[in-house]
């Protein structure tokens, strides 16, 4: 039997700790583990929320910017219980939650400041735990994207923590653009405020374009024994500078990655999605459900200055309660550049497709919290159009009758690593139009499980994004055998973990599967 840590920031494991499709890997790769009848240990932050009603597990003493400091772990119930897994929080008052998905934090000003201060604190936290031995002897530590990283720097650098030398640790990229840059002196939130007794090398953490600063996702893949990006390829394009936004390549990482992969290090493997013990919707709930959640986000003080907004879309979805329309389109996703750079760019684009879908009875619903700029963009949007449902929060039960009730799923992302939303929707029978990128390329084949736009330029991929809408729609209503075979072939594919998880023990782990 072999023993796990998953280090995240994200586990859709547990309640209300997801914000991307992160948590959803950080749920699903543990559970294929398990069924090989290994251990995982799964370990996030609490941030100053999910260990409460938690079952205590232990003190976590270390130092920290020359100070004693004092972390607790927990152990958390999960949403459905797998044997040979247990899933933790770390709690300490700095590890706050953030205005994304009371998660992540935005600091416009200074990117990172805060959660890089978290971050840093549940780093070491872990790596204490793995010293005293919490999560009993450990083959493989998993670390995923920039918040888990300072792992690394505690194994190459702090003397505490040479006991992480003889565990094999991988590295997974999620989110390539989001990198956990901060300064290396000088600055609250920086690597020689917190770590003031370690003897680290400048040369080696440095950001390539930034020579004052850690680079944290760098710090992952130079220091990790395999680094593990989450399709095929979304791994050939990142060994590419970025060119935006005809191309987004390795942003500025692609020396380093290059490196990784010519020392045989750097692994594509496809996320796979889960087709067992699936939290299914109702059918026909779709609009009493965000009705429903918009009800409740205005009894909450923390949604005030968006109440005016959310009684506007209460009052759009009700006529659909009696009334369903005779298309509709979706996207759910944090609102970011990633994946909606072509509204906020393109705006007249994105309205354009709104208008085609009025002339059909259409309608467009939209999931998601982010970015401040796009959430305002949205809003004013959906003031504007009548058929444009902007569900300006986040809610379990909207998002699965989503997926359940849409004809056409629509992730126009900039870049895509992998993606679970279109696996989502063809997991119901829905097809998806994507842009010709990362791993959309990898699961939606054009015209066969759904449809795919691209374009040499900018200009090219906003018009044939239009045009390609516009060809759905018209097979929707006019080719309705070639609709339902695309449907049925979407609903056919499998991207299973059971392949994926193999691929890692094969590739990352080292390990016989």
């Amino acid at each position: 039997m072999h023993n796990f840590l998953f280090v995240a920031s994200e586990n859709d494991a547990i309640p209300h700790c997801k914000a991307g499709g992160m948590g959803d890997v950080i749920r699903d790769v543990p559970r294929q583990i398990s069924q090989k009848g290994d251990t995982v240990h799964v370990v996030v932050p609490s941030y100053s929320r999910l260990h409460q009603n938690a079952k205590f597990i232990s003190d976590l003493s270390f130092s920290l910017r020359g100070l004693e400091y004092v972390a607790e772990i927990y152990e958390v119930k999960p949403k459905k219980d797998f044997s040979g897994i247990t899933h933790y929080v770390i709690h300490h008052p700095e590890i706050q939650a953030g205005d994304i998905a009371h998660i992540y934090h935005n600091d416009l000003n200074e990117p990172f400041y805060t959660d890089a201060i978290k971050y840093f604190i549940f780093c070491i936290a872990v790596a204490q735990a793995v010293k005293t031995n919490i999560f009993g002897d450990l083959d493989v530590i998993h670390l995923h994207d920039w918040h888990a990283s300072m792992v690394l720097f505690l194994r190459r650098y702090h003397k505490e923590y040479a006991c992480l030398k003889n565990i094999r640790v991988i590295y997974s990229i999620h989110n390539l653009a989001i990198q956990g840059i901060r300064p290396f002196e000088n600055n609250y939130s920086s690597v020689r405020n917190f770590f003031p007794d370690v003897d680290f090398n400048y040369d080696e953490l440095k950001d390539r374009r930034y020579q004052d600063c850690i680079n944290m996702m760098a710090l992952g893949i130079r220091f990790s024994d395999a680094v593990h990006t989450v399709s095929p390829s979304y791994k050939n394009d990142v060994l590419y500078p970025s060119n935006p936004p005809e191309f987004i390549g390795g942003e500025g990482l692609e020396e380093d990655l290059n490196q990784a992969d010519r020392e045989g290090r750097f692994i594509g493997i496809l996320n796979g999605c889960n087709y067992r013990n699936i939290r299914r919707a109702r059918k026909n709930n779709l609009y009493f459900n965000i009705a429903s959640a918009i009800f409740e986000w205005l009894q909450q003080e923390s949604k005030k200055y968006k109440s005016d907004f959310l009684a506007h879309t209460g009052e759009k979805v009700m006529p659909y309660l009696k009334r369903k329309p005779d298309f509709v389109c979706s996207s759910v996703a944090r609102l970011t550049e990633q994946k909606f750079y072509f509204f906020k760019r393109s705006p007249e684009a994105f309205l354009e497709i709104l208008d085609l879908l009025a002339e059909v009875n259409g309608i467009f619903i939209l999931l998601g919290t982010g970015a401040p700029e796009y959430e305002e963009l949205l809003r004013k949007i959906s003031h504007e159009k009548k058929n444009f449902l902007f569900i300006n929060g986040q809610s379990e039960d909207v998002i699965d009758s989503i997926y359940l009730e849409t004809n056409l799923y629509f992730m126009p992302s900039l870049f895509e690593p992998c993606g679970i939303s279109q696996m989502l929707a063809m997991r119901n029978g829905h097809p998806c139009l994507v842009h010709h990128t990362g791993g959309l390329i990898d699961t939606v084949r054009h015209l066969e499980t759904g449809f795919v736009f691209d374009g040499n330029s900018y200009d090219k991929k906003v018009r044939n994004m239009v045009d390609s809408f516009k060809h759905v729609l018209n097979m929707f209503f006019e080719d309705k055998t070639k609709w339902r075979l695309i449907e049925k072939n979407a609903k056919k594919e499998r991207f299973t973990w059971e392949k994926s998880v193999d691929d890692y023990y094969k590739s990352l782990y080292k390990l016989p599967a």
